[in-house]
């Protein structure tokens, strides 16, 4: 199915027509206002709801989009699998959303149920859904919306990365966005139709990408990254972000962060031959001086009546703060990394396990110090993984941790927290090339040592994985002697802090960050004109070593003068 219609009431407009584009994307079940550390209260379904309603009240020609990754990430998507999202945004008058990868996590079957109640259409161009019978033609690539007389077209493109990051099942196949792009825009362009809105998951570098590849896209609404666009502090890039499109005119890129704590406002006037001309607009912060809408408040109160009674169940205590933002656990040792990992290794200890590996991209949320809840366990591993065991050579290990920090600078899922052993990489050599050392823990000597490249190591990791998700296709294909154990991952950290409390995990060297040249020892090697900066490299390193002393002594020197 390749075509939805849609109609946006407003009065007639002639010649050029302005339009206001409000959008969010990765909301991520965050249908309650939120705190993060140190930040203040932000977000909310309902607030959300009274400041789309403030904009539609102005008059213009407004329509609501959403870029995707509405599943997954509170407990309101474990208790209700989208259902209660799909009641806010039904309410709100969305007018399209694009399929993120995370709307996978629970199977196909699912988001047909979301996309069943949905009264909006849910689009993506490169996703083939004809094979897997619960979906099959209930993903159209594009609708059109009729905005005051005129077609505005809204097609969805979704990253073809999904069956690594998620779970749509070996029925659905996902083709290059870039081709999938060209093909629906000429599709439309048949029509008519000159004024195109993309609304992606794709990720910002890669909408920047795309809006300069593909001609006739004139908007792109983006989601995936999770990245903040405007003139405030910690933003990424300007807020349209303004690409000049292969034929010359310009392509206006937006997105708005995650979790609903802003509304993506972009004001746009197009000329006749549909051309952006004008626009304007910036990220709008949802806080508390934006009121809950009362009817939404009420029912956000009743879908969160079990939520609460889950929250409550105290399980533990916790003596320092967890930290798993974000920015953390994709990037660098945490310790909260560091306690899921200890307890995957000490409910698996009968299968002999001595290294635990868990993707960044697995830990969703951090827990203040204090009292430890089932639900706040549940935030933070919301996926429902299991922990599988098998055996691996070091040399196989180490292949995994280069896919693990293989892609740290762009602060992917996959960068490995890890108990049992502790390594060494250096983010600026080439991926593929970049772990300096690892050694694992021998209980025995209670010390680390080297890791045999030879020898076999068990393994326990997440089913997730073990099934080659985020890049760890050498668990998929190379582990052996496998168990998979059934335990939930969730479950096995409750137990374990029940065991443990007051638990109070440090963040104590396991991950460390070299300007060390040289890989491990039977690692890939590196290129030949890498080598020539590895040679050239120890002789710059010995000049800023005698500088760094040098300098040193005069600070000596001074500070005895100061005397």
């Amino acid at each position: 199915m390749a075509l939805t219609l849609a109609f946006v009431p407003a009065a007639i407009a002639e010649g050029p027509i302005t339009i206001t584009i409000l959008h969010t994307n990765d909301t991520h079940a965050h249908l309650e206002s939120f705190a993060p550390f140190k930040q203040p209260l932000q977000g909310g379904v309902a607030r959300r709801y009274t400041l789309i309603e403030r904009i539609r009240a102005e008059g213009g020609n407004v329509i609501l989009l959403d870029a995707g990754d509405v599943f997954q990430g509170t407990l309101y998507f474990n208790q209700y699998q989208g259902q209660a999202d799909l009641y806010f945004m039904n309410a709100m008058g969305y007018d399209a959303m694009c399929v993120g990868n995370h709307e996978f996590d629970s199977g196909p079957a699912v988001l047909a149920a979301f996309i069943d109640g949905a009264q909006f259409p849910v689009i993506s161009a490169n996703i083939d859904v004809s094979a897997e019978p619960t979906l099959a033609g209930k993903i159209p690539a594009y609708t059109v919306l009729d905005v005051a007389g005129e077609k505005i077209a809204v097609f969805g493109l979704t990253t073809e990365d999904t069956p690594i990051l998620s779970s749509p099942g070996p029925n659905v196949v996902f083709k290059d966005p870039i081709s999938s792009a060209e093909a629906t825009v000429d599709e439309l362009e048949a029509q008519g139709i000159n004024k195109i809105i993309a609304l992606t998951h794709l990720g910002y570098s890669r909408d920047l990408d795309l809006a300069a590849a593909v001609e006739g896209i004139d908007v792109i609404v983006g989601g995936h990254s999770h990245t903040l666009l405007g003139d405030m502090e910690g933003a990424e890039g300007p807020y349209p972000t303004v690409v000049t499109s292969p034929a010359g005119e310009p392509v206006l890129v937006v997105t708005v962060k995650c979790w609903g704590s802003y509304l993506g406002r972009l004001d746009v006037t197009f000329t006749a031959d549909g051309v952006v001309e004008t626009y304007g607009g910036a990220p709008i912060f949802i806080d508390e001086s934006i009121p809950e809408n009362p009817e939404m408040a009420a029912k956000l109160a009743e879908y969160a009546v079990p939520i609460e009674e889950l929250k409550a169940t105290i399980i533990g205590q916790t003596a320092v703060d967890l930290d798993g933002e974000r920015e953390h656990v994709r990037t660098q040792e945490t310790n909260l990394g560091n306690l899921i990992c200890d307890a995957m290794l000490w409910r698996t200890a009968a299968d002999n396990t001595v290294i635990a590996i868990q993707n960044g991209g697995g830990i969703r949320a951090s827990i203040p110090a204090g009292d430890v809840s089932v639900g706040q366990v549940l935030e933070v591993l919301p996926f429902g993984n299991t922990i599988v065991n098998f055996d691996l050579t070091g040399a196989e290990i180490v292949e995994a941790l280069e896919n693990g920090v293989s892609m740290v600078e762009e602060v992917k899922g996959r960068f490995p927290q890890v108990g049992g052993l502790r390594y060494t990489f250096n983010p600026d050599l080439p991926a593929g090339s970049r772990i300096i050392s690892v050694e694992v823990w021998d209980p025995a000597q209670k010390a680390y040592a080297p890791l045999d490249l030879k020898a076999t190591y068990r393994v326990c990791t997440n089913n997730f994985l073990y099934g080659g998700g985020d890049g760890y296709e050498v668990f998929k294909t190379k582990a052996r002697n496998v168990n998979e154990t059934g335990l939930l991952l969730s479950d096995v950290l409750i137990e374990y802090i029940k065991a443990h409390s007051p638990v109070s995990p440090a963040v104590e060297g396991r991950i460390a960050v070299s300007e060390a040249l040289l890989p491990i020892t039977g690692a890939p090697a590196l290129p030949p004109r890498v080598e020539w900066f590895v040679v050239a490299g120890f002789g710059l390193i010995a000049i800023g070593v005698y500088i760094k002393l040098r300098e040193r002594e005069k600070v000596r020197a001074s500070e005895k003068g100061q005397g």
